[in-house]
């Protein structure tokens, strides 16, 4: 009997197949689907893990038993799924763990036109009629069920993005690629053929085993090799995506990396000119430089909680224009609110080619302070640690407290956010100054007491 309060996460269902959950519970899934949101029609996707397909289409029947017309767009990647949502109206599943290993597999649900599905959104309720029906069986197929035909939405997910960044007239620019033998070395090709871009392909061949590093640019050993490429190849920048291409990571042609907050204020200068006085959102551990940048171009910067249900709660309340976050998620109102690593690249290739200087000097403007990234310390009380540092630095002068996720010290020079991990005893760190000793001191001092 699957445990489900180990298999539905805050915003998807995720864990090891067939250990946690197998197509069977997959078809409860399409059917509770259909239950919760009432929807008529849903659009279904997945990645290239192996078990992705068999998932897939035990969702896609059990939502057919209860009266939905799906439509199967098969290997995508997950802003393509978005995409496929938004640009036909309709609900959407997409199978994949992201950047989880290979035995992990996943849901990520959403309602037509992109809006997630998360706990406070119907995950909950789906949730709860499949432990009901794990018990009693699952239900009788409705008199008029719903039918399974099958779609491709590529080559239409591609011109979108084409269409919302111009790209022909930049100079001609070599780019490496790295898909991790993910889902991006099924979307890149298509969405950069025919520009001026010499593409240098790094392990394009679907393959839901990882073969050579996980899916996960976030892990520094995981864009080793992009790097030593980019070097070698003398290429003008690489671009690193996870297993459902939905996150995008950039180094320069140094090799060395671009942080995602220079990548979010640099496309949030460039959304600005098409949006004037639009509203950009960031969460509250992306860098001083975004709400300093978006304020320059004539901007409203709007603070929020680290995740991506609250930026696209805080994009559909204020009609922001752009989001982004420290994670490389990037989210578009041209794009349904949704997120998109390949549109933020797509931005990133448009600046870089629109002018002769090199990424390391142009995003100089974008990245003005240091940085610890982000670091994990395992606490038996996570409540009790954070209290400690709260005692340890409230009511010094200069310094700010808040507590809109984690703790939040600021001061003129500096800030740090020390944020607790939903899911794992962790404490999570961030911290920010004007120069690098001033980061690893109050890193330091964080830590000795978040270690005690």
């Amino acid at each position: 009997m699957a445990d489900l309060s180990q298999l539905v996460k805050a915003y998807d269902v995720r864990g090891v197949v067939p250990d946690q959950w197998d197509e069977e519970l997959a078809a409860l899934f399409g059917a509770a689907f259909a239950e919760v949101t009432g929807a008529g029609a849903v659009v279904v996707g997945h990645d290239m893990r192996p078990s992705s397909p068999g998932l897939s289409r035990a969702f896609a029947r059990g939502a057919a038993g209860r009266g939905l017309d799906v439509t199967e767009i098969g290997l995508c990647s997950t802003d393509e799924l978005y995409f496929a949502s938004g640009h036909l109206g309709l609900a959407g599943a997409m199978f994949t763990a992201s950047h989880n290993p290979a035995q992990y597999n996943g849901i990520k649900m959403c309602r037509a036109n992109a809006a997630p599905i998360g706990q406070d959104t119907g995950l909950a309720e789906i949730r709860a009629l499949v432990e009901r029906w794990m018990d009693t069986g699952a239900p009788e197929p409705v008199e008029a069920p719903g039918t399974i035909t099958q779609s491709d939405v590529l080559a239409d997910y591609a011109a979108h993005l084409r269409s919302l960044v111009d790209l022909r007239r930049i100079r001609p620019l070599k780019v490496v690629v790295d898909a991790g033998n993910g889902m991006g070395g099924h979307t890149v090709p298509t969405v950069l053929d025919g520009l001026p871009v010499d593409l240098v392909p790094m392990y394009f061949e679907l393959d839901g085993t990882f073969p050579h590093h996980e899916a996960n640019p976030l892990d520094p050993k995981n864009i080793v090799d992009l790097q030593d490429k980019v070097r070698a190849t003398g290429a003008d920048i690489g671009l690193a995506f996870d297993g459902d291409a939905d996150r995008c990571f950039v180094v320069d042609e140094n090799g060395d990396p671009v942080p995602p907050s220079a990548i979010t204020a640099l496309v949030a200068a460039r959304e600005l000119a098409k949006h004037p006085g639009g509203t950009v959102i960031h969460n509250l551990i992306t860098s001083w430089s975004v709400p300093e940048v978006v304020a320059e171009h004539g901007g409203k910067a709007v603070r929020t909680r680290v995740g991506h249900s609250f930026i696209k709660q805080e994009m559909a309340r204020t009609g922001a224009i752009f989001g982004g976050e420290h994670s490389a998620h990037y989210y578009f109102r041209d794009f349904w609110n949704a997120d998109t690593g390949m549109l933020a690249a797509l931005h990133v290739l448009a600046a870089l080619g629109e002018q002769a200087a090199p990424l390391s000097e142009l995003v100089r403007e974008y990245d003005r302070y240091r940085g610890s990234g982000e670091i994990n310390s395992t606490v038996a009380d996570q409540a009790g640690r954070t209290a400690a540092v709260r005692a340890a630095y409230e009511g010094r002068p200069g310094t700010e407290l808040d507590e809109l996720d984690g703790l939040t010290v600021s001061t003129p020079d500096w800030w740090f956010n020390l944020r607790p991990s939903n899911t794992e005893p962790l404490l999570r760190l961030n911290v920010e100054a004007r120069d690098a000793a001033t980061v690893e001191r109050v890193r330091d001092e964080v830590l000795a007491i978040v270690r005690a």
